[in-house]
């Protein structure tokens, strides 16, 4: 008896020191990661338990982004009898329909919606681009999101990130310093990014715990979705404004008004970080959290936040960023001048993701590193290939003209600019000023190149097209291109017409000009 007790004193105190010794040498396995696991354990099988079984639920716009095939798996899996409808057929909808197989008892309602199945429904969910005037939403007893789903279940901390251009770069910048922090042990935990870039929350929504940081890209839909119901950011930022969606929308105060719904739910303990153009100041006025602001020009002393510096008061493309969390606090460089993406649009970007680094308690050193080996972000005024010394890139989500223009003012080589695609009743001028800076212009059809051909030939400038057929565009642009020049799809329209949507025109740009190219140069 007295040998098994000294055995087992031994074995513990031996333990013991073990995990002393394992913990000052930084060894995280036990100090971090273990409990970590149980805790993620406990709210996964706390949320795990939502129980919507034998509840009818209704999921209205299947398609192709994400958005309602993971709500669907996240309700299947928790019991409830799913009816999922759209006004698209089963071959527009067969590459979301394909990844659904494997959930059983699912019926489908396809080219069309039947109001009886609304009226029945004890729960729809919505896809963001369904208008919320919908008479079908009218007769539901309850309307969620996979956003709003998502957001009642998570532990994490918030960043949410709007806009009209540049919300995707910004977020996924945010994203990538939360990554790279985390891989060299600056923080706890995991990073996550979704919403309209694509990824739904529910997708990881059973993976997080409360030391994760979770980056939300939100439409003004999806914001707009969120009326009324529960959204406290720690972090809510707003890019630049700019008229969009138009077509959608009877007003851009209308618009604007979605937007604002991203900061409304926060109070002192939260940042609000704007840019510093009207609707900032009017976002600055009435938030009730902190504030930050980034802009192009030197910040004036007094004010927090981020600004490009320029030599004896002149901008050149070495500029680099600088930012202060306080008003007269001393200013860091958080932006480096060479960036792997090109354009000062692009830096603003990152001035605005390295204000959300530093005020979640990230060094300014290793905010300047990290955001100086940001990637950027696919469709995104994206890099793909090079022929002949000519150099293309995909910037398909250039959907309104100024950010055309934003593409125009980006590269310092000859640029062939191709543009142009469905209208969301924009005002063209804004390219139409811009376009002299191409060395040439090539036109896809579409209701909104129409338009913008009218403002070319008043103006006397010259385009090739419109062209009708993606291929054909593709030719015209090696036509015009010399070794040296750049070629870049920026249309500054939408895509439907000619394709599913702007992710699949990246896609068939991509496609089209790496097949030409090789057949073009391969002999």
């Amino acid at each position: 008896m007295i040998f098994r007790f000294q055995f087992v004193s031994v074995f513990f105190i031996t333990l013991i020191l073990f995990y002393i010794t394992e913990k000052e040498n930084g060894v995280k396995a036990y100090s971090h990661f273990e409990p970590r696991l149980i805790q993620c354990g406990m709210s996964i099988q706390k949320r795990s338990g939502a129980d919507y079984t034998n509840l009818n639920v209704l999921i209205m716009g299947l398609g192709l982004n994400g958005g309602g095939l993971e709500s669907a798996r996240y309700l299947a899996q928790r019991g409830a009898a799913l009816t999922i409808t759209d006004l698209r057929d089963e071959a527009a909808l067969a590459q979301s329909l394909e990844k659904l197989r494997d959930i059983a008892g699912v019926r489908f309602v396809l080219g069309r919606h039947e109001m009886r199945d609304f009226e029945n429904a004890d729960l729809v969910i919505k896809n963001p681009g369904v208008r919320r005037d919908s008479p079908f939403l009218r007769a539901a007893r309850r309307v969620e999101t996979d956003i709003s789903l998502f957001l009642t279940s998570s532990p994490a901390r918030l960043i949410a990130v709007t806009g009209s251009k540049g919300k995707s770069s910004v977020a996924s910048a945010i994203h990538w310093g939360l990554t790279e922090a985390r891989k060299r042990g600056l923080m706890p935990g995991n990073a996550w990014l979704g919403g309209n870039i694509t990824v739904s929350p529910l997708s990881f929504l059973d993976e997080l715990c409360p030391e994760d940081d979770v980056v939300l890209e939100l439409s003004s839909w999806q914001l707009g979705d969120l009326r009324g119901k529960l959204f406290k950011p720690r972090i809510a930022l707003l890019t630049t404004i700019l008229p969009d969606h138009q077509n959608y929308y009877d007003s851009m105060e209308s618009y604007v008004a979605d937007k604002r719904l991203i900061y409304q739910g926060q109070n002192s303990d939260d940042l609000t970080i704007v840019t510093d153009d009207e609707w900032g100041q009017s976002f600055l006025h009435e938030t009730h959290s902190r504030t930050l602001v980034y802009t192009e020009n030197v910040l004036p002393s007094g004010i927090a936040g981020a600004w490009l510096s320029c030599e004896n008061g002149v901008d050149t493309a070495g500029a680099t960023g600088l930012a202060r969390l306080a008003a007269n606090a001393e200013a860091f460089e958080v932006v480096p001048a060479k960036l792997r993406v090109p354009g000062r649009h692009q830096k603003k970007n990152l001035l605005a993701a390295a204000l959300a680094l530093l005020d979640l308690g990230l060094p300014a050193p290793f905010i300047r590193e990290t955001l100086g080996a940001f990637p950027g972000v696919e469709h995104r005024l994206e890099f793909f290939h090079e022929a002949a010394d000519i150099r293309f890139y995909n910037d398909t989500t250039a959907t309104i003209p100024e950010a055309a223009v934003a593409a125009l003012e980006a590269f310092d080589a000859p640029l062939i600019l191709v543009c142009g695609g469905a209208d969301k009743n924009l005002d063209y001028s804004p390219l139409v000023q811009a376009a002299p800076k191409a060395k040439a212009l090539i036109l896809l059809a579409g209701a909104g190149t129409d338009k913008l051909r009218i403002l070319l030939d008043k103006a006397g400038l010259p385009y090739q097209g419109p062209f009708d057929a993606l291929d054909l565009a593709v030719r015209a642009s090696f036509s015009a291109a010399e070794a040296g020049d750049v070629v870049a799809l920026s249309p500054g329209s939408a895509s439907f017409g000619m394709f599913k949507n702007e992710f699949d025109r990246g896609y068939q740009w991509k496609e089209a000009v790496r097949g030409y190219s090789l057949s073009r140069f391969s002999s």
